[in-house]
């Protein structure tokens, strides 16, 4: 195994990571931003206000592209898997 290897399987393993997390981090920061701005507009400064939408936004991204998500970790692992004789020798 040679330090190549190494950093390709780190850099392919950052790249699912992002992936995987940008659907609910982005529903997240986009309800976030739309409920700042309804607060700013109607001088409700609620903090606890937010947290509802925001928690359903984030459930209904895992919800919409959980199938995606899954896939793509499934994917990741079986091609790590398979790639372990590679390693090795």
């Amino acid at each position: 195994m040679t330090p190549e290897m190494v950093l390709d399987i780190g850099k392919e393993a950052g790249e699912i990571i992002i992936l995987l997390s940008a659907p609910p981090l982005l529903a997240g920061l986009i309800i976030g931003l739309i409920i700042s701005m309804i607060q700013a507009a109607t001088q409700i400064q609620e903090m606890t206000l937010s947290f509802i939408p925001k928690l359903l936004g984030i459930g209904a991204a895992l919800v919409f592209t959980g199938h995606w998500m899954l896939s793509l970790i499934t994917d990741y692992v079986t091609r790590l898997y398979h790639s372990i004789p590679n390693l090795i020798g």
